[in-house]
This record gives structure tokens, C-alpha cells and sequence, in this order.
């Protein structure tokens, strides 16, 4: 069974591309679709929604990719619930490239997703 991981990145340089360090002000998506620990292929897509995003709308563009689990540097706390809203998995405290940051999911050491500084400040 495949599965779809979004990871926020700053360009399109598919599995090279850098981690985002917040996913919603990010200017592409990579998409990277996954089969058991196999990388099947990646398709890089723009944020419709950078530099300006309203609550949820990012979510909701992720959702409409068909991914289930969502890598990023950092995201808001409105943001994880959104994502825990949909069924899908977020994950923050990726960094270097795309395929680093999936492969680090895909052996188990990148799980869990936090609220960023910025987001805690603000009281969300």
C-alpha cells in the first residue's frame, strides 16, 4: 500500500529541496510517495496560499493532495489540530533535504508535532 507525505520545502528541487522551517509560509509542497522504507517518486507543488494564509486553508490544500502524514520544521498549534482534523499525521523538527527528512520518518525518528515558538506566543 502507498502512502502520500507532504513536506513543506523552500524550493522545487524535489528530493533535494529544504525543509521549510514553518509549513504554511512555505512556497512548495513536495509530494513523496512512499511504499513500506521505498521512496516511489516525488511531485514537487506550489503553496496556492504563500506568502498569506488564512487558518486551515493550508490543512485543507494538504488534504486535497490525498497525503496522510504532513513533515515540516515547524507549524502552529491551530495548524495540528486542523491536520488531526483531517486523519492526517503531522510531524515537526524536520530539517536538511526532503529525502533526509522522509527517510528519518520512515525509520521512526521523526514523529510527533509541537507547536511552534512563534505559535505559543500568541496563544494558540
Amino acid at each position: 500500500m502507498t502512502t502520500k507525505i507532504a513536506v513543506s520545502v523552500g524550493t522545487d528541487q524535489g528530493l533535494d529541496a529544504p525543509i521549510s522551517p514553518h509549513f504554511g509560509r512555505c512556497p512548495y509542497f513536495a509530494v513523496v510517495e512512499v511504499e513500506g522504507q521505498d521512496i516511489l517518486g516525488v511531485e514537487t507543488v506550489a503553496n496556492p496560499f504563500f506568502p498569506n494564509h488564512e487558518p486551515g486553508q493550508v490543512p485543507a490544500f494538504i488534504h486535497s493532495l490525498n497525503a496522510s502524514v504532513m513533515l515540516s520544521g515547524g507549524m502552529g498549534g491551530r495548524a495540528v489540530a486542523f491536520f488531526n482534523q483531517y486523519g492526517i499525521e503531522p510531524a515537526t523538527g524536520a530539517a536538511g533535504t526532503v529525502r533526509e527528512a522522509v527517510t528519518q520518518y520512515l525509520d521512526g525518528g521523526l514523529r510527533g508535532a509541537a507547536a511552534c515558538h512563534e505559535s505559543v506566543e500568541h496563544g494558540h
